[in-house]
């Protein structure tokens, strides 16, 4: 992590106050939608989305979470609400966890994983369901910073990341960011 960013806390707050609102708006009837993460429905990614605020929960807490399947955008809205409550306790953020590449990081860490995964699925999810696809600038840039090159070479290695996408010099750092994690923008 880099010290001149935002707190993982409040870029992953964030980063789920859009989400949320995206997953919000998701129809009933856009549900079995593709996305552009090729294997995942809209329902899925939702899933996937509730499955990662379980996984911070757990990290944060050391409770194992239930199963996510079949989530509403109340879902999400109620993990990601207990997710910040428990990352508010003392000594939450230096608990250490498994990152989802298998090893062990703190959960300070975790939190900035999480975000950018929310950050991704958000746009993501806007698509699929033609919703507004911009990213907050900021928030964008502060993903850039922390994570690229170097998390999307880790995670195509662990086959959990499509290839790079090329985009032209004067790409946008939301391109560039999700170019960087497979889609096209």
């Amino acid at each position: 992590m880099l010290n001149n960013q935002p707190a993982p806390v409040l870029l992953y707050r964030a980063a789920t106050d859009r989400a949320v609102a995206v997953v919000e708006a998701v129809g009933p009837d856009q549900l079995g939608r593709p996305t552009p993460c090729s294997e995942w429905s809209v329902q899925q990614l939702i899933d996937h989305l509730v499955g990662g605020a379980d996984y911070l929960l757990a990290a944060a807490t050391g409770v194992e979470p239930g199963p996510s399947a079949g989530a509403l955008g109340t879902d999400y809205r109620d993990r990601v609400d207990r997710v910040l409550a428990a990352l508010d306790s003392p000594g939450a953020l230096e608990r250490v966890c498994v990152s989802p590449l298998g090893f062990d990081w703190p959960v300070s860490d975790a939190v900035a994983g999480t975000f950018m995964d929310v950050l991704i699925h958000t746009w993501d999810l806007a698509r699929a369901t033609g919703q507004d696809e911009r990213l907050d600038v900021g928030l964008v840039e502060a993903c850039v910073a922390m994570f690229l090159p170097e998390m999307p070479r880790r995670g195509r290695e662990a086959g959990i990341i499509g290839p790079e996408v090329e985009v032209g010099e004067g790409a946008s750092a939301q391109d560039r960011l999700l170019a960087a994690m497979g889609r096209a923008p």
